[in-house]
């Protein structure tokens, strides 16, 4: 396990302030049962920055068929819809939604391709209603494969204020690595074939490069 390299100036910051808030305390804050109970708080707060931007090192599930997890998880949404941006026509959406304690790398689903990528701007709804696919801050990013085309999108939520993605149009790619970081609070949509066949239900916990998504 690592930190993730664009994360570091975040994690830098945090401790920053977290050494200045400690000073303080130190300082202006004379009665101990006040001031170590708040520097606990403090270094709490900063060891929780710096694991939170934690990279963990997985190996890849699956064949070459499987769409594997991007994030670890929850699956809230599996459902049918037409993804009008890219894809453009009938696919099988499936929504990851990760919390404050999920690792918030994300890792490619599979080897292939970038075929499309395009950051949006946006909004910043919680990650979990169905409508902050479109509206809120969101990456897309369209992997063609062996045996067909995804197009998944790192989505920003009420505390995100940064997507990170790898992506480059014409790249090749080897699932399992990481593809970019979400902070704080986030969701991952896949938009898959209507003839893959899902492996997942709502309800499920994911974990990237491990859970399989579906199979094409």
């Amino acid at each position: 396990m690592h930190l993730d390299k664009d994360c570091l100036g975040t994690i830098a910051l945090a401790w920053i302030l977290g050494l200045a808030a400690i000073g303080f305390i130190n300082h202006y804050i004379t009665t101990r049962y006040v001031s170590v109970p708040l520097i606990v708080i403090v270094l709490v707060f900063s060891c929780f920055v710096t694991w939170f931007h934690r990279v963990p090192h997985r190996e890849a599930l699956g064949d070459e068929r499987s769409v594997l997890s991007v994030a670890d998880g929850r699956v809230v949404i599996v459902e049918k819809v037409y993804e009008k941006e890219y894809l453009k026509k009938e696919c099988i959406q499936v929504s990851v939604y990760m919390n404050f304690f999920n690792v918030h790398a994300n890792f490619w689903p599979m080897s292939g391709e970038i075929s499309y990528y395009k950051y949006h701007p946006g909004k910043h709804l919680m990650a979990f209603y169905p409508k902050a696919s479109e509206k809120n801050e969101h990456s897309s990013v369209g992997v063609r494969g062996e045996f067909g085309e995804i197009l998944f999108r790192q989505i920003a939520g009420t505390f995100a204020r940064r997507i990170v993605c790898y992506a480059k149009e014409g790249e090749h790619i080897e699932k399992g690595k990481q593809c970019g970081i979400i902070k704080f609070g986030s969701r991952i949509d896949f938009f898959l074939p209507l003839d893959a066949d899902i492996k997942v239900k709502v309800g499920d916990l994911t974990t990237a490069c491990e859970t399989v998504i579906a199979e094409l």
